[in-house]
């Protein structure tokens, strides 16, 4: 399977102070990779290094390469509005903006110059279709998206990025609030997801990314210390700090 992205000797600085350490792997086209660790490990700051968000904050600073489909991310010759079309990102909290569930869906999309009603009607029912909500809201899509559940909102925000059509989706601890229902159907709209897109999935639900990560990482203290296959990962780790915390010994 071909690598979608690279990344090589990849540090993160704020400051003087370092907050991944040298990271290398590869992220394989239309796979789910599981990001697992303790708090404070690097996870969120290793998935907002992907589409560049980390220097939306001062003092950030990186050493190394990124490269997503050969071409380095932080080329000063790349187009950083359009890499993060190419790679959208659904965070731990849902975020819907205070309109119709069809505006939430389209309002990138009309910011980027799509205005054509059929083009924008189409892009909504797949894009509420693939994140698993469409039934559930296909007669109501002029009521605000504030007042959906949690759950719903999730999903709401999950086709809000598909409607960009992506090539990456960056998930953020993307259930971390929601019930097991809801979770399941994350879950379950990820899995028929890969088949299209590559996705990062950023969890501290280690249960969560045995279910439906392809490959894990295991993240400690700003160190990759471990990837492979997620059975192997979590059955016969390689490293004695990812089993001690796959087992609940800490973290």
């Amino acid at each position: 399977m071909a690598n979608k992205i690279e990344i090589e000797n990849f540090s993160v600085y704020w400051n003087a102070e370092r907050y991944l350490n040298s990271i290398s792997l590869e992220v394989k086209m239309n796979e789910i990779l599981g990001i697992i660790g303790p708090s404070g490990s690097g996870k969120t700051t290793f998935l907002r290094s992907i589409n560049r968000m980390n220097e939306l904050e001062t003092g950030f600073k990186h050493e190394g390469l990124l490269s997503m489909d050969g071409n380095d991310i932080y080329s000063p010759d790349t187009d950083v509005v359009l890499l993060r079309k190419k790679i959208g990102i659904v965070f731990a909290m849902p975020v819907p903006l205070p309109m119709s569930i069809y505006e939430n869906v389209v309002y990138g999309v009309r910011l980027s110059g799509i205005r054509n009603k059929q083009k924008l009607d189409e892009l909504v029912e797949r894009s509420l279709t693939e994140a698993y909500l469409w039934n559930e809201v296909k007669d109501r899509l002029n009521i605000s998206g504030l007042r959906l559940s949690g759950g719903q909102q999730q999903r709401l925000c999950l086709a809000r990025v598909l409607a960009m059509e992506p090539e990456v989706i960056l998930l953020d601890e993307p259930t971390s609030g929601l019930d097991p229902i809801s979770t399941a159907k994350i879950e379950d709209a990820l899995n028929e997801l890969k088949s299209k897109y590559t996705i990062i999935l950023v969890t501290n639900n280690t249960k969560q990314a045995a279910r439906v990560a392809d490959r894990t990482g295991f993240f400690l203290m700003g160190d990759l210390i471990e990837i492979g296959d997620t059975r192997k990962v979590f059955t016969s780790p390689v490293k004695k700090e990812t089993d001690d915390y796959i087992t609940g010994r800490f973290g």
